[in-house]
């Protein structure tokens, strides 16, 4: 099993429907470590980098204007094989397609208005962490489940 950090933001919609409570709980359930955490409205520029990939793309305008739009709850969670597990709690890109009992399954209402975002490999997690945190707001702890766990 390989120890990794992933990006994990819920957007304005999710954040405006009092989704987070839910979302975080679904992370935390299933083990994984929560490093980072803020809420924020991005600025033009943040969500430009963020969705850089996508600029040539008829849509960009509207990622970045939906994104800016409100408070946005940024995160970063560690575990093992946290980015492939974090994709599979996430669902579909399409909410149509997302599997009952993912976040987008269960709660997103359409691609435009899809409530997560996750990143989707090693190399756009680094970028995305990077991107939206500082690394003095990357927490460095041990849950106490893991030391009970080694002293006995």
């Amino acid at each position: 099993m390989s120890k990794e950090r992933t990006f994990i933001a819920i957007k304005p919609d999710g954040v405006q429907r009092g989704l987070i409570g839910e979302i975080l709980n679904r992370f935390e359930r299933k083990g994984f470590k929560l490093v980072a955490l803020k809420q924020l409205i991005p600025s033009k520029a943040l969500a430009e980098q963020h969705y850089g990939v996508h600029k040539d793309r008829p849509f960009f305008g509207g990622l970045v204007n939906f994104i800016t739009s409100g408070p946005v709850v940024a995160m970063v969670w560690e575990g093992d094989e946290v980015i492939s597990s974090a994709r599979k709690i996430i669902g579909s890109t399409k909410p149509v397609e997302a599997e009952p009992g993912t976040i987008r399954g269960d709660l997103a209402i359409n691609i435009g208005r899809n409530v997560i975002h996750g990143s989707d490999s090693p190399q756009t997690a680094e970028f995305e962490i990077q991107l939206w945190f500082q690394s003095s707001e990357l927490n460095e702890w041990t849950p106490t489940d893991q030391i009970w766990r080694v002293e006995n």
